[in-house]
């Protein structure tokens, strides 16, 4: 990464190398991270990186929003409503489970 780079990490904690990415704000050769994950959360109150002024950490709440939740509601009811139609869900992730779900479905009576 540049000197310039700021890392954000929204997706999980682990994918981050939290040593080493304390030795590199340290050292500024990153020059921020913003990090909505850690890999022990809540992250502990003695970790390193918490003394940093070049780190932001959030709670795991960066969607914890109105609109954000309501999205998310309206899109597994979506995704639920479909399914239940026989239809594929519109923000299907793993599209090889829906092919087996599929041979599956609709149940057969009496199941």
């Amino acid at each position: 990464m540049k000197p310039t780079a700021i890392l954000v990490n929204t997706a999980r904690g682990p994918i981050v190398d939290r040593q080493a990415l304390y030795r590199f704000l340290k050292e500024r050769r990153i020059t921020a991270a913003a990090l909505d994950v850690t890999e022990v959360e809540p992250i502990p109150v003695d970790d390193p990186l918490l003394t940093l002024d070049n780190v932001i950490i959030a709670p795991h709440i960066a969607s914890a929003s109105v609109a954000t939740r309501t999205r998310m509601a309206s899109v597994a009811a979506d995704n639920l409503l479909a399914a239940l139609r026989g239809e594929e869900p519109p923000h299907c992730v793993n599209r090889q489970a829906l092919r087996r779900w599929r041979r599956k479905w609709p149940p057969a009576a009496g199941s």
